[in-house]
């Protein structure tokens, strides 16, 4: 049974690390305590929900955490130490803290390891998300205990919500561009001095072609870029919509 731990103590463990090629023991009094702490766990790294959604998001809204007093956001998973620094150089996670609870100590602690030998995985994390203030656990989300992997609760909108329901979200932003292309530099400049961060799509990689572009767009010429699903067009047009909007 997925219980809430709301008003308890975190778990006191020991997580096993591996940081500048020496190991590092880091207590859970050391994460946690005088702190403010979000926590994200999730069945493992490198896993299609975790990469694509879960990890991401809070990488993204990290700085509006951050400025709603949030002191550390850290991703658990029960991963070795090494697949955990491995996940976070490949998804260039520079805001999070990635702890390996290798043997589900801190996860069974929680009352959150399960068993996922059905589909090879062993014990592991369920998705939670929970807000720890000097090592007690204010808030919980926990996924609906339904089969699969649910993904409805414990995401960084929510958690944020939570902290802060008024809090000014980030612009999400994306940016359609080509090798060499002078505009494009200069679109990715824009987006720069104005301190927006963006995803960028590179035409001829990963399959993404012309073709993609226009069945996206519209347009057959990069840039093309994307401010919250809307679709802004070139750098003069970034330029004109970021005046109106200033």
């Amino acid at each position: 049974m997925l219980e809430s731990k709301e008003g308890q103590r975190v778990p006191d463990v020991t997580f096993k690390t591996r940081q500048n090629d020496e190991w590092v023991a880091v207590t859970s009094e050391e994460v946690f305590a005088g702190k403010t702490v979000v926590v994200f766990a999730l069945p493992g790294a490198f896993t299609p929900t975790c990469s694509s959604t879960h990890l991401p998001r809070y990488n993204e809204l990290a700085p509006v955490l951050f400025a709603e007093g949030v002191d550390a956001i850290v991703c658990l998973s029960v991963n070795d130490t090494f697949v955990m620094n491995a996940w976070s150089a490949d998804q260039h996670a520079e805001n999070i803290t990635f702890l390996p609870d290798g043997n589900g100590e801190f996860s069974a602690g929680m009352g959150m390891l399960v068993d996922k030998a059905e589909i090879g995985f062993g014990k592991r994390s369920w998705r939670y998300s929970m807000l720890v203030k000097d090592s007690t656990i204010e808030k919980m989300f926990i996924e609906p205990n339904t089969p699969g992997d649910p993904f409805e609760v414990s995401d960084a909108d929510t958690m944020l919500k939570h902290i802060n329901s008024n809090a000014n979200l980030p612009k999400r932003v994306t940016l359609f561009s080509k090798p060499g292309c002078p505009h494009c530099h200069r679109a990715k400049k824009i987006l720069t001095e104005k301190k927006f961060k963006y995803e960028e799509i590179l035409l001829g990689e990963h399959g993404v072609t012309f073709s993609s572009l226009s069945a996206v767009s519209g347009q057959g010429t990069t840039p093309q870029v994307f401010i919250d699903g809307e679709h802004i067009g070139t750098a003069d047009d970034l330029e004109k919509w970021l005046a109106s909007n200033s």
